[in-house]
């Protein structure tokens, strides 16, 4: 339920969520479908339509199973596409399609990628929580949280200031995380491998529902992730040299321009007519990068999510990661009656090995996608034909659907990389 009226007041929970986004929701679902008395602040009062990842891969798609919110994300309108296809300037379309990715395989009853709008998403997720009995309150300002063995959360509600007594305080505020701050968690990152962005639009019904595609082409990058009824959320990267190519007010049609790429069939069929979702849809690029923290535990805290640390979004893992933390944080409660910092131990070691295969899997990503001109043509042609070969050389792009835990831990050795990293020369 909604709350923090003047009537209703909460003053104590066993757990305090600070973020309502997708992680920070569907472990509120979880935890309160287990009894425990939850609250979720968030700072907005409706979330609105932004660039970001909304690509839930195979093994995210199997943790939010675990979870049991995988029904309220499908029900959100997320749409599965069980086929991969890289479209790009070194090889032709018929065997582009004849070399496809079946992604619905990776998992067993796994139906494949999910690509879900993240304010519905998040709204479905949030009404879900409150059914199973977690509090939320909207439109939170200033929150400042202090741990320890009595942790405390104090905010400004829609109501007044509040104060917020709790066993436990979980930080699922994004990137820009002031409960990281404040916690003081150091967070370092990489510079930027790239500059990223994406537009929502609609009329791309030439293109298969069922797949997502990726390619190169000159000095661009692209994805594309369908939804239902021409829908499609596309992205575009390229090198961080051109901050501000796709910017101000023609932002959008330039982009539109780009996309019609030559190495994708009937390219200006399928892309010729397609339009911004809405008249507010955002047009906007942001650096891609990796970071990580030095710890994520505090004396009655946990991070999750990007307030964790985040992989380079070339490789779109930022939902699936959120999930898996929410899952072995959900996991970690359940299984101990004392809440102490030691009961997150394998999630923090867990967590340290996923997200440096994945920083190595975005790196193999750049080097082959973002590569452009003749040595890139060469590197992707002789990683195509290497990878398929060879499952240890497959890893850390197979990784990126199976999940970093699911593929073989020497696909990530040194040795490995470097090998790919040759690839071309």
């Amino acid at each position: 339920m909604n709350v923090d009226t003047d009537s209703e007041l909460i003053t104590h929970a066993d757990v305090v969520i600070v973020g309502g986004g997708i992680g920070g929701s569907a472990l509120a679902f979880a935890l309160a479908n287990a009894g425990i008395d939850t609250v979720v602040l968030e700072r907005q009062k409706s979330h609105t339509d932004r660039v970001r990842g909304e690509v839930i891969n195979c093994w995210g798609v199997r943790e939010a199973r675990e979870l049991g919110v995988l029904p309220i994300l499908e029900d959100a309108g997320g749409n599965y596409a069980n086929r991969f296809v890289a479209y790009d300037e070194t090889v032709s379309p018929e065997h582009a399609d004849s070399v496809a990715l079946d992604v619905g395989s990776m998992l067993p009853d796994i139906p494949g990628v999910l690509d879900v709008g993240h304010p519905q998403a998040c709204a479905a997720l949030l009404a879900a929580a409150e059914k199973a009995g977690a509090r939320t309150v909207l439109g939170v300002e200033d929150t400042v949280v202090e741990c320890g063995p009595r942790p405390v959360v104090r905010y400004n509600g829609p109501y007044g200031e509040r104060t917020l007594h709790a066993r436990l305080i979980v930080g699922a505020d994004g990137r820009v995380s002031a409960t990281r701050q404040q916690l003081g968690v150091r967070l370092t990152q990489t510079p930027a491998n790239s500059l990223g962005g994406g537009l929502l639009v609609d009329g791309v019904d030439g293109w298969r529902q069922d797949t997502s595609g990726i390619g190169t082409e000159d000095d661009l990058l692209y994805f594309v992730y369908p939804r239902a009824n021409g829908r499609a959320r596309l992205y575009l990267l390229h090198s961080p040299h051109q901050r501000g190519r796709f910017s101000g007010a023609s932002a959008s049609k330039d982009f539109i321009k780009a996309f019609q790429f030559h190495c994708i069939p009937n390219s200006s069929e399928i892309f010729g007519n397609i339009r911004p979702a809405s008249p507010r849809t955002p047009c906007a690029f942001f650096p891609m990068n990796d970071s990580w923290c030095d710890t994520i535990t505090r004396d009655g805290a946990v991070l999750i999510g990007d307030a964790a640390g985040w992989s380079d979004p070339v490789i779109g893992q930022g939902l699936s990661i959120a999930l898996r933390d929410a899952r072995l944080v959900r996991d970690a409660l359940l299984a101990h009656s004392e809440w102490t910092p030691d009961i997150f131990a394998d999630y923090t070691a867990e967590r340290e090995v996923r997200m440096r295969r994945l920083l190595l899997s975005g790196k193999v990503r750049t080097a082959m996608s973002l590569t452009f001109g003749p040595y890139g043509r060469r590197r992707r042609k002789a990683y195509a034909a290497a990878w398929p070969k060879d499952e240890i050389l497959a890893g850390s792009r197979l990784a990126t659907f199976k999940g970093p835990h699911n593929v073989a831990a020497e696909s990530f050795e040194s040795e490995v990389i470097e090998q790919i990293m040759q690839l071309g020369s």
